[in-house]
């Protein structure tokens, strides 16, 4: 027999897969509690039982995108198989990949939530600080932020770049990838 407990943590993470698909499906816009409710199989007011609003439920979306990119930007850091530019590049090329396989919530998560903030700020720097271990492997402590914030408002702006269009061979001569190289090899030549 499933538990209360069990049950509402089932409906939770039902309404919370039907608002990413929603999110994938058609941006911000396309999701609407009623919606994630249908998707999700529940009763029209079983989202307002977990999510106060759309921007709870949004909010509790990003949370969870932070946290799997820093879950894999922490099995990254404790590799011992990849050496520290090996991690930093696949650091990087791990958030460029989610802008391109879902922008929608790449979006979201860069985008300060209307509501309260805490539990994506939280997350993203958890994000963060597995990530500016490994940059902390190049340069050591005591420049790992700064070259930290170079490295990520720089994949930041190719990945918004690359997802809007505006990065293509054509005009800049380069890819993602090869700039996520340049990148690296800059901060491990300073190393």
């Amino acid at each position: 027999m499933v538990s209360r407990e069990e049950s509402a943590a089932s409906t939770r993470r039902a309404l919370l897969d039907a608002a990413a698909a929603l999110l994938g499906a058609g941006g911000v816009e396309a999701v609407t509690l009623r919606e994630v409710g249908a998707r999700a199989g529940v009763s029209r007011g079983a989202p307002y039982r977990h999510f106060a609003d759309k921007e709870s439920l949004l909010t509790a979306v990003a949370s969870e995108a932070w946290e799997r990119v820093g879950a894999d930007v922490s099995a990254l850091r404790s590799s011992s198989e990849l050496s520290a530019p090996e991690k930093l590049r696949a650091a990087l090329s791990g958030l460029i990949a989610v802008g391109r396989e879902q922008p929608h919530l790449y979006r979201l998560m860069f985008t300060q939530p209307s509501g309260d903030p805490t539990a994506v700020v939280r997350a993203a720097g958890r994000s963060q600080d597995e990530f500016l271990a490994i940059v902390a492997e190049l340069v050591g402590e005591k420049d790992a932020r700064r070259y930290g914030a170079l490295l990520m408002t720089s994949a930041h702006g190719v990945t918004s770049m690359e997802v809007s269009g505006h990065l293509t061979t054509e005009k800049w001569g380069t890819s993602a990838e090869e700039l996520v190289e340049m990148l690296v090899g800059l901060v491990a030549a300073e190393g």
